[in-house]
């Protein structure tokens, strides 16, 4: 009796987990009025916003200077690019002032002394240092359009907003087997969910492309230096204050991004976002959301890990208690209701991967739905470990910065990408 009670709940929990997962990255999707209205709105040709873009550089001289280069192309007039290097990474600090010396009117070099480094304790060195309206983040390794900081100072001017949230996209979905389940992940995060976080009041910002009003950051007191996921925990905070977050993706103006290079650098990256969201959880800056619905939405956003980590855990066990133990016929079926969850999933992804290659102009072949299918439940696999091994690391009050390096991998040509 109570093993067939422990197999229902648990199966019922993980049915009800990965449907409302599915509703939310389907939230762009809906209607298509719905869809129109998750994009930039067209630039109106004036530009009423100043610009600090704070670009933090540690070990990444391979790709810095193509970064910093390509912010320079940006069409809008008033931007400064404050690079901020560590005072023991003389290798980045060359590519930085040697971008710097370049562009002296547009680019400054800022030295981050704290003895242990991570992003937000780089971000905050820059923000006294910042002399624009807005101030925008953005990692060494991105490719940013030139039309973006346009499209953002429009929807500043016209939506009255405090925060602009760009879209991100991992690009180099050829790479490996796992590249590909990551770039759709990207796809779907910030082309719908963010926007269903946006539209309920509450939202964990992405690491870039985000642009948040210089004052406004300041008087919350910039990023918390102690937290793996500076990202998420701001975005909470100016959710919790009552801010006005606005959330816009177009595929033209994008960020791009590549993938990590090795599973083990994806496992680290994962588990430091998952730490960082059981940190902000810990936190609870998200019990100041004014309605219950809001806090309930961050609570179950928050407590993905311990989810993920769960799941990880129980299915396997609740997998091999209905196929090796008599449980009744009523109870083996409702054992699958995950899976039926599973497939309606994959299909929704098979459509996603052929519109991420259309909208993106990379030719999607049968070999890549292949790996879709195929690596789904490892990919799962990945991020359960990952999230088991936060939950073990925040109880070991390990909270050590594991940096991921990045090779450029995103920077190849379309033709690159065909072939």
């Amino acid at each position: 009796m109570l093993v067939s009670v422990f197999v229902t709940a648990v199966s019922l929990t993980l049915f009800w987990m990965a449907a409302l997962t599915l509703w939310w990255q389907m939230h762009a999707w809906r209607t298509p009025e719905t869809l129109a209205a998750t994009r930039f709105d067209q630039p109106d040709g004036d530009a009423g916003c100043s610009f600090s873009l704070l670009v933090p550089a540690r070990h990444e001289q391979a790709v810095l200077e193509h970064t910093v280069t390509r912010l320079l192309e940006s069409s809008h007039g008033s931007f400064e690019i404050l690079v901020i290097v560590g005072h023991d990474d003389p290798e980045t600090t060359e590519v930085a002032e040697k971008v710097a010396a370049a562009a002296p009117y547009r680019v400054r070099v800022i030295v981050d002394t704290h003895e242990v480094k991570n992003k937000p304790k780089a971000l905050n060195t820059a923000l006294p240092q910042c002399r624009g309206e807005i101030v925008g983040v953005f990692d060494a390794e991105d490719q940013v359009h030139p039309e973006l900081l346009a499209h953002v100072d429009h929807a500043f001017r016209s939506t009255g907003a405090d925060v602009v949230q760009g879209g991100v996209q991992l690009i180099n979905f050829h790479s490996s087997w796992y590249s590909l389940r990551n770039c759709l992940e990207y796809f779907f995060w910030f082309r719908s969910r963010l926007h269903l976080h946006a539209l309920k009041g509450f939202i964990p910002l992405g690491g870039n492309t985000v642009f948040v009003r210089t004052a406004v950051l300041r008087e919350a007191g910039g990023w918390d230096q102690q937290c793996l996921a500076e990202d998420c925990d701001l975005g909470v905070r100016l959710s919790s204050a009552g801010r006005r977050v606005v959330v816009a993706y177009d595929a033209n103006m994008v960020t791009r991004e590549e993938t990590p290079g090795t599973l083990v650098s994806l496992l680290k990256q994962r588990t430091r976002w998952n730490q960082g969201f059981l940190q902000v959880y810990r936190k609870r800056d998200w019990t100041r959301l004014p309605t219950l619905g809001q806090r309930m939405l961050a609570r179950y956003t928050l407590s993905t890990p311990f989810l993920q980590a769960f799941s990880g855990v129980v299915i396997p066990v609740n997998a091999a208690i209905a196929i090796f133990l008599d449980v009744p016929v009523g109870i083996a079926v409702v054992t699958f209701l995950p899976a039926l969850t599973a497939l309606v999933t994959f299909v929704f992804e098979v459509v996603g991967l052929h519109d991420f290659g259309k909208q993106y102009g990379l030719q999607v072949r049968l070999s890549h739905y292949a790996k879709l299918l195929v690596g789904g439940p490892f990919y799962q696999l990945l991020l359960a470990g990952a999230a088991i091994r936060a939950v073990w690391r925040e109880s070991k009050g390990r909270s050590d910065w594991e940096l991921t390096e990045h090779v450029g991998a995103h920077l190849t040509t379309r033709e690159d990408v065909l072939q």
